[in-house]
């Protein structure tokens, strides 16, 4: 029952906003009393932590499969937009900007944990795409890394509305690209953005 209760409260927060959604109305989706709820999560608090941990995994997962394919640094990285675009396709208001906003505390935790797996996950793409002659081989990954999740945070952060976040993380993801490319990187980059719709 609880991983029910975390997979519903979980698919109402991304839909509907993490500060709207009451557990009476998670009790009341899920035709289930709200004692019942409070027996597994004494507060909703408790609640918004498991299910971002729970988004926080099945992304995860998800990028693990597209990376498991063994598409190019450049083609990897639309797949993975392309994923996140569908993840959060029923949702009008971002929800990083709803927590932000509404439970800073939460926020804060998830974002440490996005940084860190955010990291290793862009250095790997940019160790690949230099192997694959795709990325220039002299640059400064580390520095290049950060630039990158500062700007795909900063974005998902301070927009409100997940479509316009996600369009503006396509424009940034062909900012970060154009800036590290090779020749045969902006080939493929080119490509890329003519299969993608912002």
């Amino acid at each position: 029952m609880k991983e029910k209760i975390i997979k519903k409260a979980t698919d109402m927060f991304l839909k509907l906003g993490f500060k709207s959604v009451t557990m009476d109305d998670i009790a009341c989706e899920m035709c289930i009393s709200k004692k019942t709820i409070y027996k597994y999560f004494h507060n909703k608090e408790v609640l918004i932590v498991e299910a971002t941990d729970f988004v926080h995994q099945n992304i995860h997962v998800t990028i693990d499969e597209i990376i498991s394919r063994n598409y190019n640094a450049i083609e990897e990285n639309f797949e993975i937009r392309k994923m996140l675009k569908s993840f959060f396709q029923t949702s009008d208001n971002s929800p990083v900007y709803q927590l932000k906003r509404h439970y800073p505390e939460i926020y804060e935790k998830m974002m440490d944990n996005e940084i860190e797996d955010c990291n290793s996950m862009f250095k790997q793409n940019i160790e690949k795409g230099i192997t694959q002659g795709l990325y220039r081989s002299n640059l400064d990954i580390d520095n290049i890394v950060q630039f990158y999740y500062t700007l795909v945070f900063t974005i998902k952060e301070n927009t409100q509305s997940e479509s316009a976040s996600l369009k503006k993380e396509i424009l940034a993801l062909e900012y970060h690209t154009r800036a590290i490319a090779t020749p045969k990187g902006i080939e493929e980059l080119e490509k890329q953005l003519l299969n993608i719709n912002i």
